[in-house]
This record gives structure tokens, sequence and C-alpha cells, in this order.
């Protein structure tokens, strides 16, 4: 028996060997995964999958979304403001403008939604690095952080996710400039508490066919005035945190579009 536990012993220490040499195998060093993000960014020539044709539909763009993955001693993470808070100070990073949860919450309040439920909604993610990311209407958002930050890890290092049982690719990072990406002449509008033109939402929502684009910040301070926006709205006299503004929105539009 005592052979049998030392072979059996010897043969684990080999698979972890291995395990551990083709992890640090996958890993490049920051150098090499940068020239091999600039080249692969080079190479996305993914069309959303949602055609850009005037149909009725919401699209949100949620904006400065805090997503960018960090190297640590074992693997690649997602930046966060919790967990590298060493990181952070060693690189001057202000904790405050690393907030990935952000983009979860508003994520989970859009794709639980009835409007994106009725297939009325389309997402993009426009990250503070202008990474610009196509979110599939069927995609269902991991429900804990640590789930969602492993999937951003994935989608960050090889620009896309598919779904496990087929070909449709729930996430996908696609060319910027966003402008080419939503319909020519349909309204479209930023959100933010800093300005004076509040409005009931219900009332900005088109009333036919024609689709709608609204802009929410995601990210904890500051506001996004995009630069393919034709106004600013806030619809609220509050700040209100970018996952209620998502909520608020596709209750208003649900509301006029009779989506129960």
């Amino acid at each position: 028996m005592g052979k049998q536990n030392r072979k059996r012993a010897a043969a684990e220490m080999h698979a972890k060997s291995e395990a551990r040499d083709k992890e640090s195998n996958d890993i490049l060093d920051e150098d090499e995964e940068e020239a091999e993000v600039t080249k692969q960014l080079h190479t996305i020539v993914e069309m959303p999958s949602s055609s850009i044709n005037s149909k009725k539909r919401l699209i949100v763009v949620l904006d400065k979304a805090s997503l960018q993955t960090v190297k640590t001693s074992k693997n690649y993470e997602l930046l966060d403001c919790d967990k590298h808070k060493n990181l952070m100070a060693k690189q001057n990073i202000d904790p405050g403008t690393v907030r990935p949860d952000i983009c979860h919450q508003s994520l989970l309040m859009l794709l639980d939604s009835p409007l994106n439920k009725a297939g009325l909604l389309q997402i993009y993610i426009r990250t503070d690095k202008n990474l610009l990311i196509e979110v599939h209407p069927q995609t269902r958002i991991p429900r804990t952080f640590p789930r969602f930050a492993g999937l951003m890890v994935q989608l960050l290092h090889k620009y896309v996710v598919r779904a496990a049982d087929g070909p449709v690719k729930l996430l996908k990072v696609i060319k910027n400039d966003i402008s080419d990406y939503l319909p020519v002449g349909c309204p479209k509008i930023a959100t933010s508490f800093h300005t004076d033109n509040i409005v009931d939402f219900r009332k900005v929502v088109p009333k036919d066919d024609n689709p709608l684009v609204v802009v929410v910040g995601a990210m904890a301070h500051g506001s996004v005035y995009p630069e393919f926006t034709n106004q600013t709205v806030s619809i609220s006299g509050f700040p209100l945190s970018a996952a209620l503004t998502c909520a608020k929105i596709c209750s208003a539009t649900e509301e006029v579009w009779g989506v129960k």
C-alpha cells in the first residue's frame, strides 16, 4: 500500500507541475500582451448581429465602463477597487474610477427587463479604454460579481464569448466608432444628473415604430457627453445609480410601448 501511495502522490505532483507549466505558457508578459491586443483589435471586422436599421427598439449604451484586466501572480483578473487596492496605490490609480460592479448591476437590470424579453432592447458597452462591446439579448449575465469578472476577463482577452450550446456570440468586441452601428435620424439622448433639463422619460420615448438611443454613464463619478448624442436629459431631480437609471428607462419605455 505504501508503494502505491507513493506512486499516486508522484503522479499527482507530475500532473500539477504540467498544469502550472501550461498556465505559465498561456500567460503573456505585459509587453507581449499589449502587442497582441493591438494586433487583434486591428483585425476585428465584425458588424453587430442586429441589423443597422430603423426597427423599433431601445438601444442603451453603457458608456465609460471600467472593464480592464490586470496581471496577478497567478493569472489575469478584472481590475476592481476592492480586490486590488495595493496594486492601484502603487500605480496612483483612483479607486473611485475602477468600478466594474456598476456595469454588472446595470446589465442585470437591462437583461432582466420585460423590454429585453420582448425583443425590443439592444445593449452596447463602451469602456473607458474605448473598447466597444455588443451584448446579445439572450445573454445571461452571472448573478455573482466574481463569476461576472471571470466572464469579462475571457471577453477582454479572446474578444468573444460564445453560448455553451451553440454558435451564438453572446458578447463580442466590435470595431469603434459606435455611430456606425446606430440608426440614422433617431433621437440619441445622454442622461446626466448635471443638467437642468429634467424630463418625464415617457414623453421622450417615440410613440411610433422608430428606435431610441440612450446613453447611461457606467461609472461612479462624472457625466457622459457623447459626441453622437443630440441632447442631454435628467430623468430625476435626484442623483440615481446607473442600474436604477437603466431600470427607470426600461420601465418608462415598456409603459409607452405596451410591454407587460
